[in-house]
């Protein structure tokens, strides 16, 4: 695919987000594909509709690799959705895991995501930020392909389709569908809902910090006490080092 510009060695994010933005999200995700062999990772949480990214990696750029942060206490009907989405779309997940098990840092850290604020945090460290971390270094990747989209809370109405973090590039190729466009296309291509979809579950993670949407309150409110919303990966550009 030609594009008007390109982009050079060391990635420059606001002039990859000029070749970017004015992109369908097809060509978008072609281009990264095409474009940066090697360098290039997504990410899935098979959530709620994860289905939709894993569907369009699988479609546009399928030598990319995929990577899950497995925090070892998602919903068991995570794990079997993962499994049967894998299945059928042909595909496999590279799955990182916290260094210490969920038993080990139970038995000498406690429950963290009991502990307040600064528990949660050392949860997401533990838990999410190192094994993405690590992930980066190991496949050598500098740019990571995201599902986030504005519609997901109010902490991501202002970002762009092209982020820097630290010395890491984000893509976020579906950042302005809203989640019509999302249930559209997931119909179009009868791609599977998440198990608790049905069961007032509006965002979804780990058991112990996401609940159903309960009357009058918004999605945020269903994760974390309602406390917060972001988990570590997706904090503010050069609030996380990740180290590449």
């Amino acid at each position: 695919m030609e594009a008007s510009k390109q982009v050079s060695q060391e990635i420059d994010a606001e002039a990859l987000s000029e070749v970017l933005s004015p992109l369908p999200v097809e060509e978008r995700i072609r281009y990264l594909g095409e474009n940066f062999t090697g360098r290039v990772v997504a990410t899935t949480s098979f959530g709620l509709q994860a289905s939709v990214m894993l569907h369009l990696m699988k479609t546009h750029a399928p030598d990319v690799p995929v990577v899950f942060v497995d925090t070892g206490y998602l919903f068991p009907e995570t794990y079997r959705y993962a499994e049967a989405l894998e299945n059928q779309l042909g595909m496999k997940a590279t799955v990182y895991s916290a260094q210490m098990t969920p038993a080990r840092q139970e038995a000498l850290l406690g429950r963290l995501w009991e502990k307040g604020a600064e528990g949660a945090e050392q949860y997401g460290r533990i838990n999410k930020v190192e094994p993405m971390s690590r992930a980066l270094q190991e496949l050598g990747s500098d740019i990571w392909i995201s599902g986030l989209r504005r519609s997901h809370s109010k902490t991501r109405a202002q970002r762009g389709v092209v982020e820097q973090q630290s010395r890491t590039t984000k893509i976020y190729p579906i950042l302005e569908w809203s989640d019509e466009q999302v249930e559209e296309y997931m119909t179009r291509h009868n791609l599977p809902p998440h198990p608790l979809a049905d069961q007032g579950y509006v965002s979804m993670g780990d058991w112990h910090s996401t609940k159903p949407l309960g009357e009058g309150e918004t999605a945020e409110e269903t994760r974390f006490n309602g406390e917060k919303y972001e988990c570590g990966l997706h904090l503010d550009s050069g609030v996380q080092d990740f180290q590449i």
